[in-house]
This record gives structure tokens, sequence and C-alpha cells, in this order.
């Protein structure tokens, strides 16, 4: 009879082999949205089903499933470390979860997801909403039935959310969403009545060629710390991270002459991911303790390199020079504070990944509210793209030109992803809090990030944030480091003081 520890052992092997074959499965993804040939979708989704009932196979395998329920009646269940503790019991939910789901779900949810992936990438660069219709209505079906056998105890979108947000309810995060957009609204419309407001046409107007955007990118990647020896950067249509392995992570962006933004706040973003990835424990890869703690802690990540590093007077004059030696034309005429004016414009626009910081959230509450419709069946799939124009037009003051600039823009719904648009704005909330923090406890950041100094923040969000793993879920992960309960405020205020004074507001 093997001793608890000895068990632990053959517990922790089983999970990081159930890694293993999923970094594989992350490798095949990632390869169809960088390199694969168009032609080579329906191919791809067969691997993908039948790779996908490998793992699942491996991750419910009887006797994990044993020896799981040994632990969770075993000493180490309770008087372990705190990382022995928490291993046993996310494995065992984790495992619990994944029994619950037949085989043939596991392979259609797979199969379907990549041959719509591939009708998406089509229908949107056509504006064709019929085209993908029919494999939403099949993904969202599907869904619905994961959320069944999976959490039968949960209502069914909090089910699909816990998957990215373990411990998320909706009926929680509605209010605190609610909340902030009785705040953004105003500013919005504060700044779209001011007399003065910033000039972007610096940003608008002038060529930054390719070949020089790649170059710069990389730069600024590589300083505020990702490891390209462990990490790489290709090009994709919708931007992404993964990690391969524990030395092995992906971004990717996209390229846009005439927008010199859409490639480096891009490339902040993911890289911001990656970092989150990177300084994950290795030595715990694959359990609980080197894992991330939610996709709003993963946003969260993304979301402060992006936006409260990466728009941040400081951070432009520390990067000024670089950006002006890669694009001597475009910047010939330019300063730091001229580029950073730029960057505060707030100007409602139909594309997601393309808005402000102050208006982002709105894309993302239309979503979350319109998804949620869907899965309670409040709102038949055929009827999205009406119900998203006239959400958007009373958010926003504007109706989609087209489906493209719609309902069609975003891969989410075509790759399976329901429940993960809360946390985008989960990972807002939790960046302006742990900046705020960050900013308390090291001192003058600013100033560190003119010198180009980003190891400071680095270093105390590994230790704060990324050391943590899974061991705690978003919210108190968030209030161990900060001190304080999570909320709505931090955000609030952040956007107030940062674009006000741009508006003279």
């Amino acid at each position: 009879m093997p001793t608890p520890a000895e068990t632990f052992v053959a517990v922790r092997e089983h999970a990081r082999k159930n890694a293993l074959l999923a970094t594989i499965d992350a490798a095949i993804g990632w390869d169809e949205r960088t390199m694969m040939p168009l032609a080579a979708g329906a191919w791809r989704a067969e691997q993908a089903a039948e790779l996908a009932a490998v793992v699942h196979r491996h991750r419910t395998d009887a006797a994990q499933g044993a020896r799981l329920e040994e632990l969770a009646a075993s000493p180490l269940a309770t008087a372990g470390t705190p990382a022995e503790q928490a291993t046993i019991r996310l494995l065992k939910h984790d495992f619990d979860k994944q029994a619950r789901l037949p085989t043939r779900l596991v392979e259609e949810l797979a199969r379907t997801t990549v041959e719509a992936q591939q009708v998406w990438s089509l229908a949107k660069a056509a504006s064709d909403w019929p085209k993908l219709c029919p494999w939403l209505e099949r993904v969202f079906a599907l869904k619905r039935e994961q959320a069944a056998c999976q959490r039968p105890d949960l209502d069914p979108y909090d089910a699909l959310l816990d998957d990215y947000e373990p411990g998320g309810r909706w009926r929680a995060i509605a209010p605190r969403f609610a909340d902030l957009r009785s705040r953004i609204v105003p500013l919005v419309q504060a700044c779209a009545g001011a007399t003065r407001r910033p000039d972007d046409r610096i940003l608008t107007e002038r060529v930054y060629p390719v070949p020089a955007q790649q170059e710069f990118v990389r730069q600024v990647a590589a300083r505020i710390g990702f490891d390209f020896e462990r990490g790489r950067l290709d090009t994709t249509d919708h931007p992404f991270c993964t990690s391969l392995g524990p030395d092995d992570c992906r971004i990717t962006t996209r390229w846009d002459e005439r927008f010199l933004p859409t490639a480096l706040f891009g490339v902040l973003h993911e890289a911001g991911h990656g970092l989150y990835d990177q300084g994950l424990l290795r030595e715990w890869y694959g359990l609980p303790p080197g894992e991330a703690a939610s996709l709003g802690i993963h946003e969260s990540q993304s979301r402060l390199w992006e936006n409260l590093v990466g728009r941040s007077r400081a951070f432009w004059e520390w990067c000024f020079p670089l950006a002006r030696a890669a694009f001597p034309q475009a910047l010939a005429d330019a300063d730091a504070a001229r580029v950073h004016e730029a960057l505060l414009v707030v100007k409602p626009s139909f594309i997601r990944v393309e808005a402000d910081e102050v208006t982002y959230n709105l894309h993302v509450m239309l979503r979350f509210d319109l998804e949620r419709a869907v899965v309670h069946g409040d709102l038949p799939v055929a009827d999205l793209p009406t119900a998203w124009n006239e959400r958007f037009a009373a958010d926003f003051g504007l109706r989609p030109p087209d489906d493209a600039h719609g309902v069609l823009q975003d891969i989410h719904w075509s790759a399976g992803l329901i429940g993960y648009f809360p946390t985008y704005t989960l990972g807002n909330l939790y960046a302006a809090q742990l900046m705020a923090a960050a900013e308390a406890r090291l001192g003058d950041l600013p100033a560190a990030f003119a010198a180009g100094e980003f190891q400071p923040l680095l270093d105390w969000l590994r230790r704060e944030v990324h050391a943590v793993g899974r061991l705690l879920e978003s919210e108190p992960l968030v209030e161990r480091a900060t001190g304080q309960t999570v909320s709505a405020d931090w955000l609030a205020r952040s956007l107030v003081d940062r674009y006000g004074p741009a508006y003279g507001l």
C-alpha cells in the first residue's frame, strides 16, 4: 500500500503528463492561427478531435481518480503544505468536472470549433453573417450541453464562466459591471462635449512601415521583461498568447502601417500575458501552484502592461527615442508629449481590439450580456446581429455599417470561448487595483519607467501574483496583494485621473 506521499508523487506525474498532452493540443492550435494553409482546415479539425479524445481519456483515467480520492481522505489534504493541499483539492475538482463530460462531446467540440474558426475567417472577410450563423448555433448548443454535464449544480452560464474565472458568478459580476458602466458613460459623454481634445493625427495620418514596427515592438517587449529565449512573436489575424511548455511562450499581433498602436499595444498586451506565463513556478508546471489563477488575473497582467504602463507619459519619455529611431520620417517633428497626447483620444469606435481604454469596457459588457442571453435561451443565435446593433447604438451612438464591424469581429464564439468575455473587464478592475498597490509599495514608478526600468514592477508582480499560481481564486489573490476589497473604484478613478486632464475636465 503506497504512502500518501508516494500517491501524491504519482498524482503529480499523471497531471504533468496531462499538461504535456495539452501543450501538444496548444501547438496545433497555434499553428492553425499562424501558419496553417486555409485548405487544411478540415483535416486539422479531425486532428484536433482525435487529440482532444486522447487528452480527455488521460485526464479522466480511473486510476488517477482513485488516487485523488485516496489523497482527499489523507492527512496531506488538510495538514500538507499549502501547495500540496491546493494541488489535491484542485486536481480532484478538475478531475470530477472532466469525468462528467462524455468523450463524444469532447471530440465534437474540438472538431466543430476548429471548423467554425475557419468559417469565421471567411465570414468576417466577406461580412457574411449567414455563412457563420449555423456554425455558431452548433457551438452554442454544444456549450450548453457541456455546461449541463460539467456543472449541473450551476446556472449554465456560470458553469461555462467557471472554466475561465473559477468561482465567478454572473449575478455578482453584473452589478459590478453596471456600477462601472454608470461611471464610464458620463466620462465618455464629458469627453465628447469637451472643447479641449487631444490630437491623434500623428498616429492616424502617417506611415509606420511594418518591418520597422516588427523590430520596434520586439525591442519594447524585451525591455519590459519578455524573454525571447523562452518565447517568440508571430503574425495572426486575431492576437493571442499561448504557452507550449514552461519555456515556449508564443505571442502574436497584427500590423497596420497607418496605425502604430495596432501592433504596439497588441504586443504589450500579449507580452503581459507572456510575462505571467514565464513567471509561473516552473517546477510546478502543469500543477495548480504553477498555473494561472484565472483568465481575469491573466487579463490583469496584460492590461496592466498595455494600458497602465504602455499608455503612460513616463513610458513614452523612455520609449520615444526608440520609436523615433524606428520611424524617423513619421516622428521627425514629434516628441514624447505629442505621442502620449495622441494616445488619450476617447472616440467611440466599432472594433473592440482597437477601442480606446475608456470605451473598451462597454464593448466587453455588450458581449457579456449577449452571450449570456443566448446561453439562457433568451436570444436566438440568428438574432445576434440585430441585438448587437441595437445595443451598440444605445451604448456608443453608432450603428455598425456591416457585420464585419459588428457581430463578426471577434473569434471567441466560433472558438467555443463562451464565458470568456467578462474576464477582460474583470482584468481591468484587477489591474487598476494592483497598479495602485504597486505604486504605493514601490515608490516613484513613473520615474523608473521614464528611465526604462521596468524590473521593479515585474518583480513585485512575480511575488504577489505569479508565484501564487492557482492557490487562490482571483478576488482573494487581489485582496491579498493589495490589502483592499476588490472594487470598481480603482479603475474608475484611474480613467478619470489619466484622461480627464487631456480634455480639460
